[in-house]
């Protein structure tokens, strides 16, 4: 399971982090300060220095080796350690279960040319494959219609509506569950 993933598409590389990947996740996040606030929680302190990228790798390294998750990057091919974008299996629960949850970001200058869609494609493909997982969920608020839009795009069905489900942006916020069945596993 430690072992680093590569997945190639028409337009993207997406590979799992490593140590190497630091300020690229500093710069990527900076950059997108605002575009990102809607959607995610309390940004923690440091957010902003290569310390904390380093030991935040060092935590997504030890997720991925106990099986709990797996988190790519996403880089424009031809493009050296530019990151446009990154998606998220988190939360993997295995035994009758095997599920997880999806969450997903694209840097504000690479939205609407369709390189999410191509990266989730391939991605949710690896993770049916290789991770042998039978649910993938993935929950949007109500009005990020652009995610809704992706989701159902790939296959994703809403299964139900949770009110005040995480605290973003400064306050509880409703979403749509989603899910995501995988067909060859029985």
């Amino acid at each position: 399971m430690a072992s680093g993933v590569v997945i190639e598409t028409g337009r993207l590389l997406l590979m799992t982090p490593g140590p190497d990947h630091a300020a690229a996740l500093r710069d990527y996040m900076a950059r997108n300060r605002e575009h990102f606030a809607p959607y995610l929680p309390p940004l923690p302190d440091g957010l902003h220095t290569l310390e904390f990228w380093h030991e935040r790798l060092s935590a997504w390294r030890e997720e991925r080796s106990s099986d709990q998750s797996l988190r790519l990057l996403l880089f424009e091919r031809g493009q050296d350690k530019v990151l446009v974008g990154d998606c998220a299996f988190t939360n993997i629960v295995r035994g009758p279960f095997q599920a997880c949850h999806l969450g997903y970001k694209l840097d504000r200058q690479y939205v609407g040319r369709g390189l999410m869609r191509e990266a989730l494609t391939a991605a949710l493909d690896h993770t049916f494959h290789a991770l042998k997982l039978h649910r993938i969920m993935a929950n949007y608020q109500p009005t990020n219609e652009r995610s809704g839009r992706l989701l159902r795009r790939l296959g994703f069905t809403i299964e139900g509506y949770a009110r005040d489900y995480l605290f973003l942006n400064g306050g509880w916020r409703d979403h749509i569950l989603t899910s995501l069945v995988n067909p060859n596993l029985r």
